[in-house]
């Protein structure tokens, strides 16, 4: 018969805390990550800034760099408020709603997590092309989507559609819908309700999925790749820009745009982190 005023540890904490096992766990961790992750973000920087600081201004304040850095920005602040509108909509009426075709939206939503963006990059190409399916209407219309920054846009939407909206689902599901009819009870209206009621509860998930948003349209090649046509100084974001530099051999002006990625990455990475603590809190 067991003793109730003796406590046990965890059983994890009993297999993994041995005087050898648990420091070569945690050893093995930190070498795989500096190898794996430290290395190759040091590498970039060290390599960006070989040539020194004015070489390293001078690269990334080329025209075309700048041009990138401009377009990558702009696209995520035109894809990302999109995705919060369509996450929050999308949340809403796979949490609130019974519908016939309920499994098939969620199904839908996350599709571009398993779909390559070379796949939906070609999708569209197929579609809003010169020679695809609506290509020769358009043309007819003077209306050109591919090749253009239109493109970037469509092809940014399709891949990281699911972020927000995926995070949302999974917060309002476990929340559940009590509070809001009970304010609906109380006679407020629906939008007061997603004011006062769900947005509060919803917020820092609405905030953690949108920081993964930006940080995918900023880092998105593939699709971006196949639609952009990756016109030097027009239709060049920030990754292609990269690539097209270390197909011109300008090693310094390649390391110094990636090092300008990588710093965004970085600031993304503590917002997320800051959002991530404060939704769990």
């Amino acid at each position: 018969m067991s003793n109730p005023h003796i406590q046990t540890a965890p059983a994890g904490s009993r297999v993994f805390s041995g005087p050898i096992l648990r420091p070569l766990l945690i050893g093995t961790g930190v070498v795989l990550a500096a190898i794996m992750i430290g290395l190759p973000v040091g590498a970039v920087f060290y390599q960006g800034l070989s040539s020194g600081i004015a070489a390293y201004a001078g690269a990334i304040l080329q025209p075309d760099t700048l041009h990138a850095v401009w377009l990558t920005v702009l696209a995520a602040l035109v894809v990302v408020p999109i995705n919060i509108g369509f996450g929050i909509a999308a949340a809403w009426a796979i949490t609130r709603f019974t519908f016939t075709g309920k499994k098939l939206l969620t199904t839908l939503i996350e599709l571009p997590f398993s779909i390559s963006p070379i796949v939906a990059g070609t999708a569209y190409l197929f579609l809003y092309g010169a020679q695809g399916l609506f290509g020769p209407v358009l043309e007819q219309a003077g209306i050109q989507i591919m090749f253009t920054i239109w493109a970037i846009f469509l092809a940014s939407l399709f891949v990281t559609s699911p972020f927000v909206a995926r995070e949302l689902i999974t917060v309002m599901q476990a929340q559940g819908s009590e509070d809001e009819e009970a304010a609906v009870i109380l006679g407020a209206s629906g939008f007061k309700m997603f004011l006062k009621v769900t947005l509060p509860k919803i917020k820092w998930a609405l905030i953690y999925g949108a920081v993964l948003c930006n940080a995918r349209v900023m880092g998105e090649f593939g699709a971006v790749s196949v639609v952009s046509g990756s016109v030097r100084g027009e239709t060049n974001t920030l990754p292609l820009q990269v690539e097209l530099l270390f197909q011109d051999q300008d090693t310094a002006g390649a390391f110094a745009a990636a090092s300008t990625l990588t710093v965004i990455a970085l600031i993304t990475l503590l917002i997320k982190l800051w959002a991530e603590g404060r939704r769990s809190s």
